[in-house]
């Protein structure tokens, strides 16, 4: 089954297609294809007015390689920070490390083949198919980075993800890979990399494996931080620059609302004057109809203060899947668009953050709790709020 020529290492996405701009703009015009269009020309126009773009991912997409479409996309200029699952992030060391993922055949994907497929040590995710070993080789790189003495603090996520992906980074040359991991890539262009539940992946795992040797040793992640640093992110985007943040959804899930929480986070919890994201686009296979975070419109989140109401006409859904539009996406937009330069944000964050706790501290909210504002800015605008009237409820929905 692990056949050396359905190995999955596809060269990274260098540039873009003319082609595929045509073929988009010409016969992409009706149902999910007019949507796919939509999210192609929504993102170039993000990427021309300068907006700050959010990225989030879920779904198994490093083990189908989409890192390499993923990697030019954020050396383009055009990813600014990122939101992904843990194990994304994780399952992507792989390459760093060369280690080898396959292309399974259809009938691997029903399951048929799982209880054969234990019995010799291979790994399934959907159709692609890995030797355990890889897991195992893997976790033993993740182990000895997370002993190395610098981890050993309290840290917010982006800081954690910038450190391994200095290891990455170091481990990608070694080994001679055509295009480093996420993590690596990020860590070069100072990316800030958030994870909205960092245990939930073997990131996590490893991390509470040297907790539970030596609980004075590791990393000690705080999620304020990260709350608190993209939040941070989010408003410095809307006060400077283009004045714009957008936000493009691949999936749905825990990565998606902790790329969106940011505004309900800044107008509802901490009271900062704030309207929402001004762009959105998602890909999902996910109905609304259920309930689920992963399938609520725009429209709905406008309702949480999550997207601007003024800037509707600026979101996108479209519904299929991510390995299908992504590399379309991609390719479109490298042809499309100008090279941005890379912001760095992660060294900005110290900044944003203080800038973010000047504006709190002037907001009736901040007084409710703290003591009255220096200056009323917020939706504070003047008086504190009576004593005895409870704030909102805080909200994680959509």
């Amino acid at each position: 089954m692990l056949h050396p020529k359905r190995r999955i290492r596809p060269a990274p996405l260098a540039r873009g297609s003319a082609e595929v701009v045509a073929l988009i703009d010409t016969y992409y015009n009706a149902y999910n294809a007019a949507r796919l269009r939509e999210a192609c020309q929504t993102l170039a126009r993000m990427i021309d007015s300068g907006a700050t773009i959010g990225v989030s991912i879920t779904g198994a997409l490093t083990p189908a390689g989409l890192s390499s479409v993923l990697v030019p996309l954020m050396e383009a200029g055009f990813i600014d920070y990122l939101s992904s699952t843990g194990a994304n992030l994780y399952h992507d060391l792989h390459f760093d490390l060369g280690l080898p993922l396959y292309r399974g055949m259809p009938e691997v994907a029903s399951g048929a083949h799982d209880v054969t497929l234990r019995k010799d040590g291979i790994i399934r995710v959907y159709d692609v198919l890995f030797p355990a070993d890889v897991l195992y080789k893997t976790d033993e790189w993740v182990y000895r980075v997370l002993m190395a003495p610098e981890f050993g603090k309290r840290m917010s996520g982006s800081e954690l993800h910038h450190m391994i992906g200095k290891y990455a980074l170091e481990t990608a040359r070694k080994t001679g890979v055509d295009k480093p991991s996420l993590l690596a890539a990020a860590h070069a262009l100072d990316m800030p990399v958030w994870v909205a539940s960092p245990g939930d992946s073997t990131i996590g795992l490893n991390l509470s494996a040297i907790t539970t040797a030596h609980p004075d040793r590791g990393p000690l992640l705080d999620p304020g931080l990260d709350v608190m640093e993209m939040s941070a992110l989010v408003l410095d985007a809307k006060r400077t620059a283009s004045g714009t943040s957008g936000v493009v959804i691949f999936g749905g899930g825990a990565p998606k609302n902790f790329l969106l929480q940011t505004e309900p986070q800044l107008q509802e919890i901490l009271g900062v004057s704030e309207k929402g994201h001004d762009y959105f686009i998602q890909i999902t296979d996910a109905r609304p109809d259920t309930g689920g975070l992963s399938g609520a419109t725009p429209a709905e989140a406008v309702s949480w203060g999550k997207i601007d109401p003024e800037k509707l006409p600026d979101t996108v859904v479209c519904y299929t899947d991510s390995t299908i539009a992504m590399p379309l996406i991609a390719s479109y937009v490298l042809a499309r668009c100008k090279r941005r330069k890379p912001r760095r944000l992660y060294r900005r964050l110290p900044e944003m953050v203080e800038s973010l706790r000047r504006e709190y501290r002037k907001t009736e909210l901040y007084a409710r709790y703290w003591g009255q504002p220096e200056k009323s800015t917020g939706r504070a605008a003047g008086k504190a709020r009576k004593p005895g009237k409870k704030p909102a409820p805080k909200r994680t929905r959509s």
